[in-house]
């Protein structure tokens, strides 16, 4: 690393003569494989970007250019050479490094980032700032392929267009979202690369500038570091708006990734994966991906929809063995909502499957197209809850009170993966919207051995009884409840529906006990916990509601955000023994 050992910061990297960026491209790409196998992390987005961290970071004089990577998945090189190179042993970890670009960690980080499809519009507004200021500087937005099938990238390059403001948008085509991108853009950019770039070309690019309102450069080599120099310094001296495509491959550098680099989005720690081999347990999204195919076989109005999360929700079965009724919609979440409903509306049974923080960018498509018309689609929320090492931006917390707020919606949320197998085919029998959430990670198996507890409309069921205090559970923290009860000889009850609550169960168990406490993992603010506390306001009975609190979960072991959230047995435990 006899390079990148003297670079702390880009003013560093600026000392270097450009016939060196080449080595240090090498030594950096061999760092970040090396770091991200001790922290687990993303790994293929971050070695296709590596000539092209150098270029900017040599060219641009950030920080005070600003520069914002659209998702954060690529930014690890980024923030190597920015000052955290020492760091990165603590990346994803409790009080370490985030996994994406985090404006509190770091001046570099100019805009936070964890969804796809925001860069565009924030460096626009950043742009636009610095003209209103009279301040000569550039901002920078970096957006994969997959990222600009969004509706948002559009908005901001319409708009874009129209404002002479310093923007440099910088299209990464590595013809890879997760899963490969889809969709007529994705058609679009590979007719490019076959016609006006090759193999071959990639020593010696050609740049076309065409008048469209905004500069149009590329498509050029993103592995050619003289020539990406070049051509970011020819475009930093224009003015106004500019687009420069340029075409890298994900995982480049590391055999294995750029042969599968689905499978080398991310990586697992090398000494978990050195341990010895453990049977896996089947996760939530396993058990639903199998539901769903089993459910498509049954029935042929079923139609599966995700966007752009096919490996992540587990449906590439379903998409292999039902083709004509699986579709991914790239990532377009608003269209992946509203298109279900017109599904629904020709009699046809669509689910979207959909994680819990993606679904917050179509809540207007879930009122207005959906619950307003009260159409017959099935949401299968995946990742509800705490996600551990992903952090804030990927935390499935908001669903709760965001869909107990809007009529004709059901939502459902299972303790354990035979109510899963329960609730999805009830909400699929179901004639409206309805919708079930689950976490991630292995599922929770049957906590009550033995029994099959049928499925009602709006109402829980009674885990345990016992004296005192009753714990309220929704989902699969419930398992934690009735570990907890078994010791202090607590109630326990499964409550299963959010919406609509049972409140003869919740009023039954005010009446007999001295201390409800609710358990959701979700959002304690307009959760459903406030909705019990609200119920029975009015009653001798105290009511404690445990859940999220109202504040953002840093990123770190889903264990210890529990325990910073307040939720484990020695809490639970705790308040028990408070109602003495």
């Amino acid at each position: 690393m006899a390079l990148l050992d003297k670079i702390s910061l880009p003013e560093d990297l600026r000392t270097l003569a450009p016939e060196q960026l080449p080595a240090l491209a090498g030594e950096l790409r061999e760092f970040l494989i090396s770091s991200v196998y001790q922290t687990g992390g993303h790994l293929g987005a971050g070695l296709g970007v590596v000539e092209l961290t150098i270029a900017l970071h040599y060219v641009f004089n950030t920080p005070e250019d600003r520069l914002i990577w659209d998702v954060g998945h690529q930014c690890y090189p980024h923030k190597i050479l920015t000052g955290r190179k020492d760091d990165m042993p603590s990346l994803r970890q409790k009080s370490g490094l985030c996994g994406f670009p985090a404006r509190e960690e770091s001046s570099y980080d100019a805009f936070g980032t964890g969804h796809s499809s925001t860069s565009i519009s924030a460096a626009l507004g950043m742009a636009m700032a610095a003209k209103a200021k009279g301040d000569h500087r550039q901002a920078i937005a970096v957006i994969g392929d997959g990222a600009m099938t969004a509706g948002q990238a559009f908005e901001a390059l319409n708009h874009a267009a129209c404002v002479k403001a310093n923007l440099l948008v910088i299209l990464n085509d590595n013809d890879m979202s997760i899963s490969p991108s889809v969709g007529m853009l994705a058609r679009y950019l590979r007719g490019i690369q076959a016609t006006s770039y090759s193999e071959a070309s990639r020593q010696d690019p050609v740049v076309h500038f065409e008048d469209h309102s905004m500069t149009m450069a590329g498509p050029i080599s993103g592995h050619n570091l003289p020539r990406l120099v070049e051509t970011l310094q020819s475009l930093k001296d224009q003015p106004g708006p500019r687009l420069l495509h340029i075409v890298t491959r994900k995982g480049k550098g590391l055999p294995e990734a750029e042969a599968d680099p689905v499978k080398y989005h991310a990586v697992a720690k090398i000494d978990a994966e050195s341990e010895p081999k453990r049977e896996k347990k089947p996760t939530w999204s396993n058990r639903f991906g199998h539901w769903l195919c089993a459910t498509a076989a049954r029935d042929k109005r079923l139609f599966g929809i995700t966007p752009a999360m096919r490996e992540g929700s587990d449906l590439v079965q379903f998409s292999e063995l039902f083709p004509e009724r699986y579709c991914d919609v790239a990532i377009a979440e608003q269209h992946a909502i509203t298109l279900a409903g017109g599904i629904a509306c020709e009699g046809m049974k669509p689910v979207v499957a959909i994680y819990s923080t993606f679904l917050q960018r179509g809540y207007d498509q879930l009122i207005h197209d959906i619950a307003l018309q009260n159409l017959d689609v099935l949401f299968a929320i995946d990742r509800a809850g705490l996600v551990g090492e992903d952090g804030p931006t990927h935390h499935g917390l908001f669903d709760i009170p965001a869909l107990r707020a809007i009529p004709n919606m059901m939502l459902m949320t299972p303790s354990d993966e035979l109510e899963l197998q329960q609730m999805l085919t009830f909400g699929y029998e179901y004639q409206g919207p309805a919708a079930v959430r689950y976490p991630r990670g292995a599922a929770q198996e049957a906590l009550l051995a033995g029994h099959d507890f049928a499925l009602e409309s709006g109402k829980g069921r009674l885990l345990r009884k016992g004296k005192r205090v009753a714990i309220l559970g929704f989902g699969s923290l419930t398992s934690l409840a009735l570990d907890v009860a078994e010791r202090t000889d607590v109630s326990v009850a499964d409550m299963r529906f959010i919406k609509p609550l049972d409140k003869a169960l919740a009023q039954e168990l005010a009446d007999s006990h001295e201390l409800l406490i609710t358990l959701e993992e979700g959002a304690v603010k307009g959760g459903v916990g406030e909705e019990v506390a609200a119920l029975l306001h009015n009653h001798k009975t105290h009511v404690i509601n445990l859940g999220i609190p109202d504040t953002f979960i840093a990123h770190g072991h889903r264990d210890d955000q529990l325990t910073q959230c307040g939720i484990t047995k020695e809490k639970l435990t705790d308040l028990i023994h408070s109602c003495g």
